[in-house]
């Protein structure tokens, strides 16, 4: 496959599009980042900008046009518009298409199976179809949570607040991955587009139990006196499952309940076993930069 210069990126604004938009400059690639019309969020001055309706497949072919890659990094409702940008892109004649995964690992068939996901497969399903008709290739970067914002709003811990929730006691171990290393495994992703073709990349900055890294945090902070809550996961299951129950279930009510299970549940995939670390050029953390991440989280 030919080299990859210009990479059109959805969503650059966020928790995580603005990491990677920065990463994909600092390695050098040609990007433009896709906007909404009327949309008042700014951009580094080195990034294009290009107004796109994300209702239509005219628009988004049109700005796609001329680029190699897609990177997308929409969240939330807007992870259903992936589905006309995935068309798009192969109607533009795109290269590689990185879809809004970089979470829980959804080529694990009990993830996959979870609600909170269904969205992220049906995409992976799209991409597959169109790759059949086109010259349209896709990665999926799987990378964990999120760890320094999962510190910084309590969904790994709240290391400002001294708090941890130990699921389930809090001895499973799970891959988790920063957001400016998950930046920069897009970019790696696109420096390999022949090594990284039609599969998951798998990418962690340290794989730890929630145990593990109340003790980290402990010393990091420099004080033994957390708050620990020993929580059930069969309990914040059960409760997403009853609110799917409901004729018009409130996805604020039961993705995240998957989305833990997902993370610290038995069995889904959450430790990687394979990683890609090394051809993305990605060091893991050792325990001196995780305390370091902790104290400037917590700052």
């Amino acid at each position: 496959m030919s080299s990859i210069k210009k990479v059109a990126v959805a969503g650059g604004t966020g928790n995580l599009g603005p990491a990677v938009l920065q990463q994909l400059l600092e390695a050098g690639f040609d990007v433009t980042v896709l906007t909404r019309k009327q949309s008042s969020h700014s951009f580094p001055s080195s990034a294009k900008v290009a107004e796109v309706d994300y209702e239509s497949l005219e628009s988004l072919t049109n700005a796609l046009q001329g680029h190699d890659a897609v990177v997308s990094t929409l969240g939330g409702p807007a992870l259903a518009g992936q589905l006309k940008l995935v068309e798009a892109a192969a109607k533009a004649g795109i290269k590689r298409f990185i879809p809004s995964e970089f979470g829980s690992n959804t080529m694990h068939p009990k993830t996959a199976e979870l609600p909170a996901f269904k969205g992220k497969i049906a995409v992976q399903t799209a991409l597959k179809k169109e790759g059949q008709t086109s010259d349209l290739t896709y990665t999926v970067v799987l990378t964990g949570p999120f760890f320094d914002w999962g510190l910084k709003v309590g969904l790994v811990a709240d290391v400002k607040g001294k708090s941890i929730k130990l699921w389930d006691g809090g001895d499973r171990v799970f891959s988790t991955t920063s957001l400016a290393t998950i930046g920069r495994a897009v970019a790696g992703v696109l420096k390999h587009p022949e090594e990284t073709k039609n599969r998951a990349v798998y990418v962690q900055d340290t794989a730890l139990s929630l145990k593990q890294l109340l003790e980290i945090a402990k010393r990091a902070t420099g004080s033994s006196d957390w708050k620990v809550e020993n929580a059930s996961i069969d309990d914040v299951v059960n409760k997403g499952w009853e609110e799917l129950k409901k004729p018009q279930p409130n996805p604020a009510n039961f993705v995240i309940n998957f989305i833990t299970l997902a993370i610290w549940g038995e069995g889904y995939g959450a430790k990687f076993d394979k990683l890609d670390n090394e051809l993305l050029g990605i060091k893991e953390l050792s325990e001196e930069d995780i305390e370091k991440l902790i104290r400037e989280v917590a700052k």
